[in-house]
């Protein structure tokens, strides 16, 4: 994933907390920032040290990632997401995070609407 399209500081992580929305299931909890100035989306993942060893967490955080870059076309731009992971991720696969992904941010209503019958 490109270093322009990640929340890295801490700050940024803190704006997004106190301004934005938030909207969970029970895998995951985002927090969702409209920045009007901002061309693309931008992610920033938090994986507690609670769901696993580096190993396990850097995995997590690779589904992730890979579940956002297969969704990017329908994810709105100009927002930040800010991606908790819950302890019941740590025993899924790529599959099932993606789904679960697709699914909290469907209820954010920050996914645009799927094209049936077109290939990518």
């Amino acid at each position: 994933m490109k270093k322009e399209l990640r929340i890295k500081k801490n700050k940024e992580f803190q704006e997004v907390f106190q301004k934005g929305k938030s909207f969970a299931n029970r895998q995951f909890v985002v927090y969702v920032l409209k920045k009007e100035d901002q061309p693309c989306f931008r992610i920033g993942l938090s994986v507690s040290k609670k769901l696993g060893n580096a190993v396990k967490r850097n995995q997590i955080k690779r589904y992730i990632r890979q579940s956002f870059l297969e969704l990017k076309d329908q994810v709105k731009q100009g927002h930040d997401y800010v991606i908790i992971a819950r302890k019941p991720t740590a025993e899924m696969d790529m599959h099932d995070v993606k789904k679960s992904l697709e699914h909290v941010l469907k209820v954010a209503r920050v996914l645009k609407k799927k094209n049936y019958g077109h290939n990518e």
